[in-house]
Formats: C-alpha cells, structure tokens, sequence
C-alpha cells in the first residue's frame, strides 16, 4: 500500500510553483487514510496486523478495534463534535441552573445564573423562588417538569420571581450561549470551587476553563480558609487545560508524563515522550485546599489529582476516581471526517500508573463524596473545627438541574491535537 507522508505532501504543494512537474501521488480514499493514520498513531500496536487494508467502511475498521474511545465521526458531524469538545456553547437557553426545596409551595429556586446570559442581563437574581413560566404556575412535585415543557415550547421566556419580600417579572429571549466551567459556592461554610471540565473556550472567550480558574484564585489570593475543589462527575477535557490548571497550586516539579505514538515527515511510526514541569509563583500556591473527587472524575480530572497530590500537601477526599490513564488525539481526515484515536499514555509525577485502577483518595468517604465528608477531611488533615449542618436554601448542597448543558457524548477525555514530533 502506498503511504502518504503528510507533512512532505503539504510542503510539496505549498512550494509548487518553484518546483518541476512531477508525478502527482493519488489522494487517498476515506478508509485508505483511516488505516494509514490508525497503523502509525494507535497506542494498541498489537491490534493493528488484524485490520483490513481495503474496505468501504471507515466505521467497521474502527469497530474492529477493542478501545472505545477509538471512533470516527463522519463529516456531516465533525464540526459540530469539536465544537462540543473545544467549547461549552449551550444553543437556546438563558443561562440558569435550579434546584428544588419542596418545603416551599413553588419549590423551583434560581441556583445560578451565568454571566453574560439572557437571565443576567435581565437581572434575575440567585436564589430566587420561581413561581411562574409564561403564565403557567410552577407548584408541586411536577413543577420542575412542567417548567421544562413550558420552556421547550417559546423562544421567548417570561418568568415571575419571588425575592426579597417582592415578586418581579423578567423577561428574556434564547440564546447560545457560553456556559462558565468554573463555579464558586458556599456550603456549611466552606467555599467550594467547583471545575466541572477543561475546556479552551468556556465564557473565558482567550484562555478558558484555566482562565476562570485563575481568575478566582487571582482574586482571592489572600484568602487562608481552606476551600475544596470539586471534581466529582468531572470527565476530562483538553491537557492544554488541566495540566496548566494543576500548576497554579504546585510550585515545582514533574506535573505529568505523557507517551505516544505519532509519525515522522517521511511517515514513519516514531514514539515520542514529554514531561511537563511546574513553574512557581501562581496563587494557588500558598492557599489551603482539599480535593473531593469520585469514580466519575476521570482522564484529565485525574491527570489534575495526580499532580496536586503528589507534589502539594493537598489532600483529596471521597471516592476511588475512574481510572483512564490514556488519551486521545484529534485529527481531520482527508474528506473533512473527525478521527479520535487512542495514542496517549500518562504517568503521575511519581511515574505511576492509574490506569483501569483509579486514584484512592486520603480521606475515603464510605457514604459516597458529600462536601460532608470533605468538611470532615478538612477538619482531620487540618485540624479545625468547622460549622457544619444546613441552615436554610444558601447553605445546602442541592442536586443542580439543567434544562441545557453543553454535548457531553464527545465531551471529557484527555484530548490533544494531532501530536507531531
């Protein structure tokens, strides 16, 4: 089969009128492509002598292979994939995230509201009762579920608020929107920095989630209370992110080791490592922090743990966490399709492995990860007292509901971008 050295071909053509006419080397077909780049990019080199060097399906040739984070999408859907991946759009929403505190008799509360969104720029407050949408009133156990179908219904969205001894009507159009990945609440007491993924483009429009995160620890760079930073239910996202986003609290060291495998300008397979070191002088350094964390913090989230408890005195709190110590680069193929392939491997800064086995935490949480239980880890590791209990609709720790959330089916991962040499 013939191979197509990329990086050659791209110089050839960019220099064409310099050069003498040549015998042109034929594009190669979709699944052509597929397989080349598959044989000198899969982590999995022992798979690769079963797959079919010719077929019609670029689907089944990646169907063959036993990693399922290995997939094509085809190209009437790439640019809608990495959009998802690279940014926390929402399409037609205004911005608000709710709970439910059924002691009231219109049980829906405003529990966020993004900046920059429709809701913000009508001024809807946090924490406001919500009473009405479009006329229809919101009681019961069914008022979540009727204020979605109601929702769903306009464009244009009318809502009655209760706050502060007075009832309000705002009103407010859909729109995309840039979700925040970062959010900052306080619970029993205790601020909780809450990173839900790592993304390059969040309503951070230049640096994204690291961005946010900076931001904040930027703002509050003299604050001495310890403060948790929760990754539970986070899937991962870029490395450009989390690895960066880790040296904000480590002042020096190895923050991560990746390996993979890429191709050289002649189209060779070369395998290639590259440490990441800490640089100091970031704010997170000298603040006090925990780190609460479950099986569904995953790939990035965890290549986050691992560098700040390895190289800190942060501890982390909860549950065993996923265990994807792999990663994914991303390449556009030659018929505009999206192939994520499998090429990355990651060692802690320690150099170990927590790959299908998952980060235990210091401080277990056998009740499963509650900010409870990290409230309990701050006061074992850092030997304070600390309030707990819940004392009205600010301090509890609610079950947030979502009408819209960015695509998460392709959302998460550890994700670079085509990984060259």
């Amino acid at each position: 089969m013939r191979l197509w050295p990329l990086l050659p071909i791209a110089l050839l053509v960019g220099c064409s009128d310099f050069l003498s006419p040549v015998e042109s080397t034929p594009e190669p077909t979709e699944y052509e492509f597929n397989y080349w780049l598959l044989q000198r990019t899969y982590l999995y080199e022992d798979e690769l002598a079963g797959l079919p060097e010719k077929g019609d399906s670029v689907q089944a040739l990646y169907g063959a292979l036993s990693d399922r984070y290995t997939r094509y999408v085809e190209p009437s859907r790439s640019e809608a994939v990495t959009e998802s991946r690279n940014t926390s759009i929402i399409t037609g929403d205004i911005g608000l995230e709710y709970m439910e505190d059924f002691r009231f008799e219109h049980p829906l509360f405003v529990y966020r509201v993004y900046p920059e969104s429709p809701a913000a720029k009508a001024g809807v407050p946090k924490y406001g009762n919500i009473i009405s949408i479009n006329g229809t009133e919101l009681k019961g156990e069914d008022a979540y579920s009727t204020f979605r179908a109601v929702f769903s219904q306009s464009a244009d969205i009318v809502l009655e608020i209760a706050f502060d001894n007075s009832v309000t009507v705002y009103s407010m159009h859909r729109e995309s929107i840039y979700a925040p990945t970062i959010f900052v609440d306080t619970i029993q007491g205790t601020e909780v920095i809450s990173i839900r993924e790592f993304k390059p483009n969040t309503i951070d429009r230049e640096k994204g989630t690291y961005g946010e995160l900076r931001n904040h620890l930027d703002s509050t760079k003299g604050d001495t209370s310890v403060r948790i930073i929760d990754l539970r239910g986070n899937p991962g996202g870029h490395v450009d992110q989390c690895i960066p986003m880790a040296d904000l609290f480590v002042r020096a060291g190895t923050l991560s080791t990746r390996s993979w495998s890429t191709f050289d300008a002649s189209g060779s397979r070369i395998h290639m490592q590259r440490s990441i070191h800490a640089k100091g002088g970031d704010p997170g350094e000298s603040g006090k922090f925990i780190i609460l964390a479950n099986n569904g913090s995953a790939s990035c989230a965890e290549i986050f743990i691992a560098a700040v408890r390895e190289l800190t005195d942060i501890p982390v709190a909860g549950t065993t966490t996923y265990g994807k110590g792999i990663g994914q680069s991303a390449w556009t193929t030659v018929a505009g399709g999206l192939a994520t392939i499998t090429t990355l491997e990651f060692k802690t800064p320690n150099g170990n492995s927590y790959h299908k086995k998952g980060i235990v935490p210091d401080y277990p949480c056998k009740e499963g990860a509650t900010i409870s239980c990290a409230v309990d880890a701050i006061g074992t590791h850092f030997q304070k007292s600390l309030k707990k209990g819940y004392h009205g609709l600010h301090a509890q720790e609610p079950t947030i509901l979502r009408l819209n959330s960015p695509d998460t089916a392709y959302s998460g991962g550890a994700w670079t971008e085509n990984l060259l040499f």
